[in-house]
């Protein structure tokens, strides 16, 4: 079959595209950055915007399934740049994939899209949604980047949703390993002495995110949303045990969440002088939260079965050893 994937040298492109030509596909790769990891004869690469509708009809041509995960990740309140990929993206590629006659389509949102401070202690496809503006842009734009999605859906397009939630693990590839690799892989080398203690969140396996949109093609039904969890880790805990994986010693410091919220007022400015969002509000919301994801919706539905959060430590160690990455 042949499949279009947009975000294809991103860190979940790159491992769905390795899933999908194990499984006999021809893949169209689609991206803007030269990041072109896959270089088997079944995959061809394409430079196109996914704001440009001419481009995308171009790109999907023979094409009977689209997998969509562009998206700008982002901890700020604002930034006009996500919330235009986030939104006006998701109705771009929709449309040109409904022009084009693609038979499915797959748009990879995120459990940010649901409103985490309003889900109680479990979090489920029930939980309302990202629209308080008070909370990130990223969680408002993948929300209403779904909405984009459902008008086209409307209009006769087959598609379904997957909400993964904090995604990490192999394959990554330094310079630019995302948040939690880049966390998971200084704790392995002994570079993070301490730690906020007592918060936590739900940890999935990039490899079982690419296959829970893999099966979501397969057995989706049109206009779900399948909520793609893995196993609740406490945060340190997690550190501690990719620590330990890599022979090492993790946090020895637990420190309590109030010492965060404590120096935000002083630390948010600072690290915005540097381009960084990773100390503010935002980041703390997630971990104020600490919801429990009921992932069962996509394990009836759609046979959906992640692997446990200590196979993946395991994996990631090993993939950094053997990558040269440690």
């Amino acid at each position: 079959m042949k499949v279009a994937v947009t975000g294809a040298a991103g860190f979940v492109g790159a491992n769905l595209v390795d899933q999908l030509v194990g499984d006999g596909h021809e893949v169209v790769a689609i991206d803007r950055v030269a990041n072109q990891r896959s270089t088997s004869s079944a995959v061809t690469w394409v430079n196109a915007d996914i704001l440009d509708p001419n481009a995308m009809r171009t790109a999907f041509a023979d094409v009977e399934t689209v997998y969509h995960l562009v998206a700008v990740v982002t901890l700020r309140m604002q930034d006009p740049v996500a919330w235009r990929i986030n939104t006006e993206g998701v109705a771009t590629v929709a449309r040109a994939a409904l022009d084009c006659g693609v038979r499915r389509f797959v748009h990879l949102s995120s459990v940010h899209a649901f409103d985490q401070a309003q889900c109680g202690k479990v979090l489920s496809e029930a939980t309302p949604r990202s629209i308080d503006p008070e909370i990130p842009v990223y969680d408002r734009s993948k929300w209403a980047g779904e909405q984009e999605l459902r008008k086209v859906i409307d209009d006769g397009l087959d598609a379904t949703i997957c909400n993964p939630t904090g995604i990490w693990g192999p394959a990554d590839y330094l310079p630019r390993l995302s948040r939690l690799n880049g966390l998971a892989r200084s704790a392995a080398k002994g570079r993070v002495p301490a730690f906020i203690s007592g918060v936590g969140f739900d940890l999935v396996d990039v490899r079982d995110v690419a296959a829970g949109m893999i099966l979501a093609a397969e057995k989706g039904r049109t206009g779900e949303n399948y909520l793609l969890g893995g196993e609740f880790a406490n945060l340190i805990e997690w550190m501690r045990q990719c620590a330990r994986s890599a022979g090492r010693r993790g946090p020895l410091l637990g420190l309590p969440l109030s010492a965060l919220e404590a120096v935000m007022p002083i630390a948010e400015p600072i690290g915005a002088k540097f381009n960084s969002d990773i100390i503010s509000k935002a980041a703390l919301g997630p971990l104020l939260a600490s919801p429990l994801v009921d992932h069962s919706k996509a394990a009836n539905e759609l046979g959906y079965t992640p692997r446990t959060l200590e196979r993946s430590v395991r994996d990631f160690i090993s993939f950094l050893v053997e990558s040269g990455q440690m």
